[in-house]
């Protein structure tokens, strides 16, 4: 009888060897893996040369999310996020991801309408292959495109455009109405001991544009906030989820606040926020200057994760204390075509109290990490994108 050691030993040299083996081919064809690192990952934010892509780091996105209400009364949320990444890092088990494309460019479109209660997304991702969108993020200036969704700068405005299918299109402006906010220590803000990204905030952007709904035009004006994030750290245990929180409060303020948790659901102390006051004064927060309580719970009836649903946020050192209600329970995203991750990003109305004073107000809320199907990623879904879904919607998945 053969050892069963013998057998584990074999497994272990083969994958050793087709590592070897796909390093050597993806080193041959796509030249050699750059570590990302240059000694500026923890050098404070300068504006506005970090608003345009780096091209040494490797992850950045651009976050939009934002509140809205067409002429005819009906509202709305959205968010719509470019993200970029550099796959020198990547690996699918044995295989570099950069043997396929490097960077790769995705996207993510979400509307939340408040009158029927429904939820539409859409996402995309490109590396300029021959058969995917054209895309690009310009380091020169702020300029970001995948297919026909772009974001730019325009005047200090910010310029965006996202499609959902082929019967809705989304087209605003956002007018930047307060100073930027600079997360962390200028900007940097550190997610464990050495390992930081650059982030920064507009909290508070006058929006106006046009969406189009089975050929009807609305015009619509409301508010949104934009969050950028950029660099190269490395997660740890840590860092194995997150909810993050952007609150707009009706007195012409702002929080933001995110929690980090670790494979065991408990709360990072590199969790971290910051307030902006009605004059654009900035406090920033510790992990220990605020608490964010689950005050319910929903489970996917799609990936049968189950999420908080419902929060309660204080900050006693701002008298602070409001309660976060989703406008519907189901606002998950399955982007496991594109960024591999399934998760939950919502609109939320907000009700509460600051300095004793009765306050109401909009927020978005992003859930990461309930869903764990990412810790085994599928390659021919990530290869085949939305067409891996498509046709697991024909054979019942």
């Amino acid at each position: 009888m053969i050892d069963p050691q013998y057998y584990e030993t074999f497994i272990e040299d083969a994958q050793k060897n087709a590592s070897k083996f796909f390093e050597v081919l993806t080193d041959t064809v796509k030249g050699k893996a750059d570590d990302l690192r240059d000694g500026t990952e923890h050098d404070p934010v300068i504006l506005p040369r970090d608003l345009a892509a780096h091209r040494n780091v490797q992850t950045e996105w651009w976050y939009y999310t934002g509140h809205a209400e067409t002429m005819s009364g009906w509202r709305f949320g959205f968010e719509l996020v470019f993200f970029k990444r550099r796959t020198d890092l990547d690996k699918f088990s044995v295989v570099p991801l950069r043997l396929f494309g490097n960077p790769y460019y995705f996207a993510h479109f979400a509307i939340t309408r408040h009158d029927d209660k429904s939820f539409r997304f859409s996402h995309r991702k490109s590396a300029n292959g021959p058969f995917e969108y054209p895309a690009s993020a310009s380091e020169k200036h702020f300029h970001l495109r995948l297919g026909d969704w772009s974001v730019r700068e325009a005047n200090k405005m910010h310029i965006l455009r996202s499609t959902i299918d082929s019967d809705l299109v989304f087209e605003a402006s956002l007018n930047p109405l307060k100073d930027v906010v600079l997360n962390g220590q200028n900007g940097v803000s550190f997610k464990d001991k050495g390992e930081a990204s650059r982030y920064f905030s507009y909290t508070r952007m006058a929006m106006e544009g046009d969406i189009i709904h089975n050929g009807q035009i609305e015009h619509f004006t409301g508010s949104a906030w934009m969050d950028r994030e950029f660099g190269t750290w490395t997660p740890t245990e840590n860092q194995k989820g997150w909810d993050w929180f952007s609150i707009q409060l009706d007195n012409n303020c702002e929080l933001m606040c995110y929690q980090l948790r670790n494979g065991a659901g408990e709360i990072s102390l590199y969790s971290s926020g910051s307030f902006c006051d009605e004059t654009g004064a900035v406090t920033i927060l510790s992990s220990e200057d605020f608490t964010v309580a689950p005050t319910g719970s929903w489970k996917s009836p799609d990936s049968g994760a189950e999420y908080p649903s419902g929060w309660t946020i204080t900050v006693p050192k701002l008298e602070i204390e409001l309660d976060v209600t989703p406008v519907i329970e189901n606002q998950e995203l399955d982007t496991r075509g594109t960024t591999m991750i399934v998760y939950w990003e919502g609109a939320c109305k907000i009700s509460g109290k600051a300095a004793n004073n009765k306050i109401r107000g909009r927020a978005y809320v992003e859930l990461v990490g309930y869903d764990r199907s990412h810790d085994q990623p599928n390659l021919s879904r990530f290869l085949l994108g939305n067409s891996f879904d498509f046709l697991g919607r024909i054979v019942g998945k």
